[in-house]
């Protein structure tokens, strides 16, 4: 007698707790199917081995890092942890919301994103391919979980140091979002007409570049239009996570693949990632320019009073959670559906499969962003407060500075490198980058080195920027002369180390690290009373990108000097 695995069918009968063995052969020669009945306890030992491997995928990314921050707050600062019951549900709801939703993503989008990469390019006109390319920027966009720790960030923002930044993260946050997103759009749009004519990154870069720093430059002449610098280059970093990454690279993978007889030195697929996180710099330094000039009054007490609006069960985080989820997954979701059925004709197959996979990331996202609102955001912010005591006296702690001006310092900078690099390594995307680019070079730049230089990368920019909120400095002295160098290596790279190192840039920033870098960074400027809290996210894009190409030119010269080797030979 052959029997079928039941979790086969546990889908459909789950329902009637039921399922379904066949039997023997009748007298039709067809096999008989018999009902058995079985317990809930047989349904959830089905499910467990299901559930445990995927939760366990999350906690691996979740716990270590904030045992870290719990134990570098209790053991070196000498602090208890306030709310800890508060800080330890909102995690675990960080924990299995980022589980559900990063399976509902594979289920019940990336589907539509697969389907449309591969027939996109050979059924639609360019014109249209675009026009969905840019569309699909701007959903993906919102649909990020990381997206939700904007508005968190403007609760923290003191409104008197920073009246223009906290009205676009308050008042306006929506208009920031919409600005993100459609700065995202655009480099998606850019990055699909790179694929169709070939272009090279490099020259992408430059010109895409050029603006980004100039628009900076113009921002920082300006009192009120300075303070969003360092959250316009840290809104970069937020745009690159598990839903526009892989949903925009199956399109651009998709047309590359129809159209690869244009490619030369390009590595199809790379580049994509690099003006995603380019082009919402430049969105919300615009956005900025411009709400300089029509904010309501110029007085701090117009802007926040304009942002406090009458309190009702609405405002309530858990419905707040659930309304930005539906905003994001459904609209998103609406689109890829219309696109698949309308523009390509195609069939949507498994469609129950489908509306269980978005559900998963409705209830996903819901609990991801409580989870933010109780447990990311105020351990980052907790911690970031109470780490300057290591160096200067704060109100917060008694008996502060704990240790000596040297010491407490070295403290500080040696606490951000080391959770630059333990969050870094634990992101699951620098691993498949690591594996690409070791395909991708035959082996010379191994996926250790590559794992490596990005997590080195990652770990100098978060200490480089909490230096920058010790001593106050403006961003826009690190970030200049930090691109100025880029673009140097740049040039003196070959196309596909370029491609690799600055892509490298989007796999540092996940969903995890963004909402605790974000806090911990403006929770450590408030303690310290600095002006600007942003930009150590920028900081650690920028600095895996300079340590990439510094290891890819490395990589390139012992290759020659293998082949040199090998022609005396």
């Amino acid at each position: 007698m052959k029997t079928v695995k039941y979790s086969k069918y546990l889908q459909e009968t789950s329902k009637n707790y039921r399922y379904v063995r066949f039997g023997k052969l009748d007298h039709t020669g067809e096999k008989k199917r018999e009902d058995i009945d079985y317990t809930l306890k047989d349904a959830l030992t089905i499910v467990k081995p299901y559930v445990k491997v995927r939760l366990n995928e999350q906690f691996k990314v979740v716990i270590p890092i904030a045992l870290y921050l719990l134990l570098f707050q209790l053991i070196v600062m000498k602090q208890t942890v306030p709310g800890g019951v508060s800080i330890g549900l909102g995690l675990l709801g960080v924990i299995v919301g980022l589980m559900f939703f990063m399976e509902g993503l594979k289920v019940g989008l990336m589907p539509f994103g697969e389907t449309i990469g591969y027939f996109l390019p050979m059924k639609a006109r360019k014109i249209v391919i675009l026009a969905i390319a840019f569309a699909l920027g701007v959903g993906a966009t919102f649909a990020e979980p990381a997206m939700g720790v904007l508005k968190e960030a403007g609760k923290i923002v003191d409104p008197l140091k920073a009246p223009l930044l906290y009205a676009m993260l308050n008042q306006y946050s929506g208009y920031t979002v919409l600005a993100v997103s459609i700065g995202v759009g655009v480099a998606t749009l850019l990055g699909i007409l790179m694929f169709i004519y070939g272009w090279s990154l490099k020259r992408l870069i430059y010109v895409s570049l050029a603006p980004t720093l100039a628009l900076t430059v113009y921002s920082f002449m300006d009192e009120n239009l300075s303070q969003v610098i360092g959250l316009a280059w840290d809104c970069g970093a937020v745009t690159t996570g598990p839903v526009t990454v892989p949903l925009v690279l199956s399109l651009g993978i998709g047309v590359a693949g129809v159209i690869k007889h244009k490619y030369r030195n390009n590595i199809p697929g790379f580049g994509l990632v690099t003006l995603a996180s380019m082009y919402p710099v430049m969105a919300i330094l615009s956005l900025a320019v411009i709400l300089n000039n029509i904010m309501p009054g110029t007085g701090v007490k117009t802007v926040v009073e304009a942002v406090a609006p009458a309190s009702s069960w609405f405002d309530s985080p858990a419905v707040q959670s659930i309304v930005l989820s539906i905003r994001a997954i459904v609209p998103l979701a609406f689109f890829l559906y219309i696109v698949q059925r309308v523009v390509l004709k195609e069939r949507v197959h498994k469609f129950g499969e489908i509306i269980y996979g978005l559900a998963l990331c409705l209830i996903g996202m819901s609990l991801f962003n409580l989870g933010l609102n109780f447990g990311l955001s105020p351990l980052g912010g907790m911690v970031g407060s109470v780490v300057p005591a290591a160096y200067s006296a704060i109100e917060m702690v008694s008996n502060s500075p704990l240790y000596g001006m040297f010491l407490g310092l070295t403290i500080c900078v040696l606490f951000a490198f080391f959770l630059g690099y333990g969050a870094t390594l634990a992101e699951p995307a620098l691993n498949a980058l690591g594996m690409t680019v070791e395909n991708s070079t035959n082996g010379a730049f191994k996926k250790k080195l590559v794992m490596l230089s990005v997590s080195i990368g990652v770990a100098l920019g978060l200490s480089v920027g909490v230096l920058k909120i010790v001593f106050d400095i403006q961003i826009i002295y690190l970030l200049l002369p930090l691109y100025i160098l880029a673009i140097i290596l740049t040039i003196i790279s070959e196309e596909k180390y370029v491609n690799m190192g600055w892509d490298s840039a989007g796999v540092t920033t996940g969903p995890i690290t963004v909402p605790l870098v974000l806090a911990m960074g403006l929770g450590f400027a408030n303690a310290t009373n600095s002006l600007d809290g942003f930009g150590l996210l920028a900081l650690a894009s920028i600095f895996p990108i300079l340590s990439v190409l510094f290891v890819g030119l490395y990589v390139h010269y012992l290759q020659k000097r293998t082949t040199k080797e090998d022609d005396y030979a």
